[in-house]
């Protein structure tokens, strides 16, 4: 019994770690606009803290799969969400003292981007190995990954929009940089001696021309897997539309029509509880339905709060629009997770995750900045109209397109025989397999994990990812 807890106790600790990072996440999802909004009493400028926080997620995203391997998944976490806190609570700290200006507050979200996808992306590549290690099914531990993320998520919601209305935004993101200190020594002290965690001994050294190498070797294995690339296509468009709405749209809703930001916190509290019970219920039976029509109705209905709140100014009627696209949102990511890990080999999934996770969060920077400039110029009204008509049109992607259908076949590893050697089976340099579990969820982050997922239009892309890491909507 000893033995097995000792075996569990490493996938706990990344359980724990993630449940902490995705409550700050939360935090920052409802403290930074909040915070933008009363700083600065602009639509525009809120979006383009925004774009400042969300810019430099893809930047890391694009370049930091094969620095990740060589410093070690371990490091990287732990060094990611220092770096988090340490930038978030200079926020509040500066503005106390009267020193915080506007470039600053955009330079500090800028910074937390910038180390937040790469520790997202460490710490969801691990969940394979640890599953392995823990004796779990890779879809158990996928489930079971998604569900204390949107439990968090829900949570660090619930808790964000009191905080705000009760001590205010800026005491919120103190709060908000200690759940990242909690993350990081987490992982510091619990992942201790686990060979996935640590820096690859004999990858060889980083230059230049093994750097690019190690990039060209993820993005060419997603080119050529045309359901990875459906995938990140129509997640891309579906994560700045979320980032619309997250960071710009529901506040500016909240704050003009439905009475400040406990109502905000609410309705993503709701929405988060609604996914929580989606993730759980698909992981309990989600394997005696197709993947396909299970996908396509849940994002189709995951819109549902982005075009309600274009036809009310109630809170009552959103929080039914919340639960229902919760659930709906809350099959997606179990379902993009399995398919990430049973498609990419093991030992390219930081690589390939980056190079995924970068592609979904092209347009997240775009999104609030976008956001904000149409509030500006046409009203909320039109603004949610707009974000909501793109998003809805978005999810009939499934419908159209062919390869969808692989969905429910994906192609495996092996099967890539045209590849050469170390692109469509990679050279082992991540240490850890995973047996043939039946894959998992990896996508939120915001918040964030490795590979494509989405987690709805209630949290952006980057909070963190599918991070993010595997991208996420």
């Amino acid at each position: 019994m000893r033995t097995l807890t000792h075996a569990r106790a490493p996938l706990a600790t990344v359980l724990a770690a993630n449940a902490v990072s995705i409550s700050g996440n939360s935090l920052t999802l409802i403290g930074v606009p909040w915070f933008a909004l009363e700083t600065t009493g602009s639509a525009g400028k809120a979006g383009l803290v925004a774009f400042c926080a969300a810019a430099p997620v893809v930047v890391s995203a694009i370049a930091g799969g094969p620095v990740i391997d060589r410093i070690g998944r371990r490091r990287v976490s732990v060094v990611s969400d220092l770096v988090c806190a340490l930038a978030l609570a200079a926020i509040p700290l500066l503005n106390h003292v009267g020193l915080l200006r506007f470039w600053m507050l955009c330079a500090l979200m800028a910074v937390t981007g910038l180390f937040h996808a790469p520790g997202e992306t460490a710490r969801n590549a691990l969940v394979p190995d640890l599953a392995g290690r823990a004796g779990t099914p890779l879809s158990r531990a996928a489930s079971l990954y998604d569900a204390v993320s949107r439990g968090a998520r829900m949570t660090g919601a619930a808790v964000g929009g009191l905080l705000v209305a009760l001590i205010g935004a800026d005491t919120v993101l103190y709060v908000d940089g200690a759940t990242f200190l909690t993350s990081s020594l987490l992982v510091l002290a619990g992942l201790r001696g686990i060979p996935s965690a640590e820096p690859q001994r004999d990858a060889p050294a980083l230059n230049l021309a093994t750097y690019r190498a190690d990039l060209r070797e993820g993005y060419s294995f997603l080119l050529r897997t045309r359901l990875l690339l459906a995938v990140d296509l129509m997640v891309m468009i579906t994560n700045g539309l979320s980032m619309s709405w997250s960071s710009v749209l529901l506040p500016i809703h909240a704050r003009e029509e439905l009475g400040g930001s406990a109502a905000q916190g609410l309705l993503v509290a709701v929405f988060g509880g609604s996914a929580l019970a989606g993730a759980l219920l698909y992981g309990a039976i989600g394997h005696r339905f197709r993947r396909r029509p299970v996908y396509t109705v849940g994002f189709l209905i995951s819109t549902a709060p982005i075009l309600t709140a274009a036809f009310t100014h109630t809170t009552p009627p959103l929080v039914v629009a919340a639960a229902f696209g919760g659930l709906g949102a809350g099959v997606l990511n179990p379902i993009l997770g399995t398919v990430f890990y049973e498609v990419v080999p093991d030992e390219l999934r930081t690589r390939v995750g980056g190079a995924s996770t970068a592609a979904v969060l092209l347009t997240t920077p775009l999104g609030g900045l976008a956001a904000g400039f149409l509030v500006d110029s046409a009203g909320i009204t039109a603004a949610l109209l707009w974000v909501g008509g793109a998003f809805f049109l978005a999810t009939l992607s499934p419908l159209v397109f062919p390869v969808w259908r692989e969905l429910d076949d994906p192609p495996r590893p092996a099967d890539d025989g045209d590849a050469d050697s170390d692109g469509a089976r990679g050279r082992d340099r991540t240490g850890g397999g995973t047996g043939d579990e039946n894959g998992v969820d990896v996508k939120s982050g915001p918040a964030a994990r490795t590979g494509p997922s989405s987690s709805g239009p209630s949290t952006p892309a980057s909070g963190r990812g599918r991070g993010a890491t595997t991208p996420r909507r």
